[in-house]
């Protein structure tokens, strides 16, 4: 099976600062694996590194058989990265913004529609704009951007933060579709009893670090209340998981007007 992602001693700097520390990792062609680890871990990082946001000091990093040392940009419109904030344009329609910024990864809106409809973003809701939205609603039209766009590698930095008990059986349906369809998914999360059972394997994070990886099953059984022969939530696992890429992730650039965009 072929490798999405490879990563050796992948070390990154924020500021001066090791994000990530040598960090070992892989995810093959249509997996799902799980990042676990407390705040600070380096989750956030390694899915920048992937993203081809954060670049590397040392190391290996290899995503989707392009070297990121050597350009790192031209990942992007293959990846599809969903952070913690979700930035959209406020004076945009929610129909509006998945038009644009699937238009601006490269990719069909022949899935638009559809993508905006299993996410209960039509009618009214789809000609709101999205400065009224709450969090979880702009969460809804950033996973509907990726469903729209079908990445080959879907980087989910707390996916399910804001979303109602609807919204996360749909996200762990798309996500297992995702994987189905040949697409891999590397998921960072502090829930692990809604994470771990979309996964194929967890890896633990620490101090920058991969310091074990292990079938998702007996993460399962390890970590998660009421798993049998769980030992519940641990001191150390307890806190898990182009230009579509970044508006996901950053701020947008200034809208000139309702058709588009400035780019600097």
């Amino acid at each position: 099976m072929s490798r999405a992602v490879l990563l050796r001693d992948a070390v990154a700097l924020v500021g001066r600062f090791p994000a990530l520390a040598g960090a070992d990792l892989t995810v093959d062609r249509g997996e799902v694996v799980v990042l676990a680890g407390p705040n600070g871990a380096g989750k956030t990082s390694l899915l920048r590194v992937c993203a081809g946001l954060l670049a590397l000091s040392r190391g290996e990093a290899v995503v989707l058989g392009r070297d990121l040392r050597g350009d790192a940009s031209s990942v992007r419109r293959h990846v599809g990265m969903l952070g913690h904030a979700v930035a959209l344009y406020d004076d945009l329609t929610v129909a509006e913004n998945a038009r644009f910024f699937v238009r601006a990864s490269g990719a069909s809106e022949v899935r638009v529609g559809q993508a905006l409809e299993r996410f209960g973003l039509v009618g009214r809701l789809a000609r709101t704009p999205a400065g009224r939205l709450s969090a979880g609603q702009r969460r809804r039209v950033a996973l509907a951007v990726l469903a729209a766009r079908r990445p080959e590698l879907w980087l989910l930095d707390e996916p399910h933060a804001g979303l109602d008990a609807g919204a996360r059986s749909l996200l762990a349906e798309t996500v297992g579709e995702a994987a189905a369809e040949g697409s891999s998914v590397l998921l960072a999360s502090h829930e692990l009893a809604v994470s771990v059972p979309l996964a194929h394997r967890v890896a633990q994070m620490a101090g920058g670090r991969v310091v074990d990886v292990s079938p998702a099953a007996r993460a399962v059984t390890e970590s998660v209340p009421g798993a049998a022969g769980g030992r519940g939530p641990q001191a150390d696992c307890g806190k898990v998981p182009g230009a579509a890429l970044e508006v996901l992730s950053s701020p947008p650039p200034p809208v000139s007007d309702r058709g588009g965009a400035h780019v600097a």
